[in-house]
């Protein structure tokens, strides 16, 4: 903890006055409280107006504690509702890193928790206006603010005029220099974004901050080699106060975008600043107010300019999209917000709001990515017939790529219905190698495209696309999981199990790690520790159809048969409200040794299109199965890729 510095007299305020006003200088800094310019050295520095409104009252107040809630009253108002604990948050970031201030061993600002902040730097009243030249020259050419005055006064004119030359000569150079988005000399390769904090007055609003943190993402994500970080990696800081350092090697990024979203009426403000995380030093800061209506180039123009501040180039592609009206953009915005909750209900709310935009837009392209992507959820996730929901969201693919070609998202879409619902790998992956060529930067496209890979057996192949993956979604569960998956599938149990349990060091009640991680100790006869985490997946999920079947599998192969028939009674029973599939059935059959039914229940999972049967060539627990005529046939129906037939069967 930092030492209490002694608290700041009254006498460096103006005369008496406890709340100096007008400009005032501390450390390196002139600062004007009533405007909320902050010069260094002469220097302009950008400060968005929440943050110069809060630094001025911590100025005002300095050496005193100002309470979290006496800020938000005087900056956002005390008849607001709404929680801004995010904005403010953000905003004494944004202070720091203007003064360069550092939160462990603060110069300026103190935070004290559960009480607030004070200002412990000495505050003085500039005595004497700087010199109009210095002002004029050091200023950005850009810039209109009005002249502020100076500390010092000068006494010899003449010489001060030459000196006021050099001076702004070398700190113009110097400013250049410093608002290089490499400064340092240190190129960034790669970036997170983190979730916009909604500023609005209505909480409900948080659907659209979210669509703009990820069209943002999107947007950036096409500048060529830029590595950028996914959606599910960054969610996990929304709110976080975690320091820009820590995220940064969280995420394993050299920059840091973070900024705040304002929408009032028809107008909507975002503002954004650039941060190199390792040393937290701010980079760049803007401001951008637009109507409603011009949301779309908004989004663009702020990934553009962000990517140009960092040596990267955003293309100018005009896309369908950017012709759409707002409240259909507005209607996209809330369906990619249900859509990523994941749940039935989220999805479901989500396609509404897709279609919802497509009745308003009928050329709206992104919106039937969106559906497509709802339909392959809803599937893949047991909350809807397989067979129907891949067709839909093949379709709706089909649609978006004839009203964009150019969509990455549809692309990927398309490509994972074509492989599950068709079993037509050449096809499939001819799609998922034009989406990642569309966008590298899509870890969705490298995650099912590896799916693909170690469906048709190519395992080294697909280890080299899911770790892409992770690069781009580090912090994915999902991700995480299958890269344990393609070990498991190549039968390397060894590794599976070490790469499922960094995937609960993440989260110890994800239940699709725990269920795969029990699968590779069934599969090495650890049979009591496989039953153990079986059951903390269903106390983390509830009994569904996956869990009771891994269940079921594991009593079966570990001799306790009247245990793995009493779970399969249960799920045949005609009053079970428990949805098993086919698939997860045939699966019991398998561990009980029971082939004729085994074969026919995968046989009807082929008829209902369940999408796991393009796992037939390579899953482990069928390799029982594979010399039995009948299931070659099948497989040869399902077209299983020869590089499967050599390596599995």
């Amino acid at each position: 903890m930092a030492l209490l510095p002694p608290r700041v007299s009254k006498e460096h305020f103006l005369g008496p006055q406890t709340k100096p006003a007008g400009v005032v200088h501390f450390g390196d800094f002139d600062f004007d409280c009533a405007s909320g310019d902050l010069r260094r050295h002469g220097v302009s520095l950008r400060l968005q107006p929440q943050p110069a409104k809060i630094l001025s009252v911590l100025v005002r107040q300095a050496g005193e504690i100002v309470s979290r809630q006496e800020l938000v009253e005087q900056v956002w108002g005390s008849e607001t509702f709404v929680d801004y604990e995010q904005g403010l948050n953000y905003a004494i970031r944004q202070i720091r890193a203007a003064l360069e201030d550092d939160a462990e061993q603060p110069r300026f600002v103190e935070t004290l928790p559960k009480r607030g902040y004070r200002f412990i730097a000495e505050v003085e009243k500039i005595s004497s206006p700087l010199p109009q030249e210095v002002l004029t020259a050091s200023r950005p050419a850009n810039e209109k603010a009005p002249m502020k005055s100076s500390r010092r006064s000068w006494v010899w004119p003449a010489f001060g005029g030459v000196c006021a030359l050099l001076i702004a000569v070398a700190l113009r150079f110097g400013a250049a220099r410093s608002t290089s988005g490499n400064a340092g000399g240190v190129p960034i390769q790669s970036i997170a974004v983190l979730p916009l904090v909604n500023l609005s007055a209505d909480p409900s609003q948080e659907y659209f901050s979210d669509g703009l943190t990820d069209e943002l993402i999107t947007e950036l994500a096409k500048a060529g080699k830029l590595r950028v970080i996914s959606r599910t990696s960054i969610i996990a800081f929304k709110g976080s106060r975690k320091r820009t350092p820590d995220i940064g090697r969280d995420l394993h990024v050299d920059a840091i975008v973070e900024g705040t979203v304002e929408r009032v009426g028809g107008r909507v403000r975002i503002r954004t600043q650039l941060i190199r995380a390792a040393t937290d030093q701010h980079l760049w800061a803007e401001s951008y107010d637009r109507d409603l209506g011009d949301l779309l180039g908004l989004e663009r123009e702020v990934a553009r300019e962000i990517a140009q501040q960092i040596g990267y180039r955003v293309s100018q592609r005009e896309l369908t999209a950017s012709k759409v009206a707002a409240p259909a953009h507005e209607d996209y915005l809330k369906g990619r917000y249900y859509w990523n909750k994941r749940t039935e209900a989220g999805l479901r709310k989500g396609i509404e709001y897709f279609q919802k935009a497509i009745d308003q837009e009928p050329n709206y392209a992104l919106a039937y990515a969106g559906l497509a992507d709802s339909y392959i959820m809803l599937a893949n996730w047991g909350f809807t017939p397989p067979g129907d929901a891949y067709l839909k969201a093949k379709a709706a693919a089909a649609k978006a790529l004839d009203l964009d070609d150019q969509l990455a998202e549809a692309q990927t879409s398309l490509a994972y219905a074509t492989l599950l619902s068709d079993w037509d790998w050449p096809e499939a992956e001819r799609s998922f190698r034009r989406a990642i060529s569309l966008n590298p930067n899509y870890a969705s496209a490298h995650h099912f495209y590896s799916i693909l890979l170690l469906t048709a057996g190519r395992q080294s192949e697909a280890l080299v696309e899911i770790r892409r993956a992770q690069e781009l979604d580090p912090l994915s569960l999902i991700v995480n999981d299958v890269a344990g998956w393609v070990y498991y599938e190549g039968r390397n149990y060894d590794q599976a199990v070490q790469q499922y349990r960094k995937t609960l060091e993440m989260d110890s009640s994800y239940a699709p790690a725990l269920l795969d991680l029990g699968t590779a100790y069934l599969r090495l006869k650890d049979y009591h520790h496989a039953i153990a985490l079986f059951e903390k997946a269903r106390a983390a999920s509830g009994e569904n159809g996956v869990v009771l079947s891994d269940l079921a599998q594991a009593y079966a192969l570990s001799g306790k048969k009247l245990e793995a028939r009493s779970i399969l009674q249960k799920l045949q029973k005609p009053s079970s409200t428990v949805f098993v599939s086919s698939w997860d059935m045939a699966l019991i059959y398998v561990a009980l040794s029971d082939r004729q039914r085994a074969i026919a229940l995968l046989q009807k999972s082929a008829d209902e299109h369940v999408g796991w049967v393009v796992r037939l060539g390579v899953d482990p627990a069928l390799d029982n199965l594979r010399t039995d005529p009948q299931f070659q046939e099948l497989k040869q129906r399902i077209r299983i890729p020869m590089t499967v037939e050599k390596s599995a069967g």
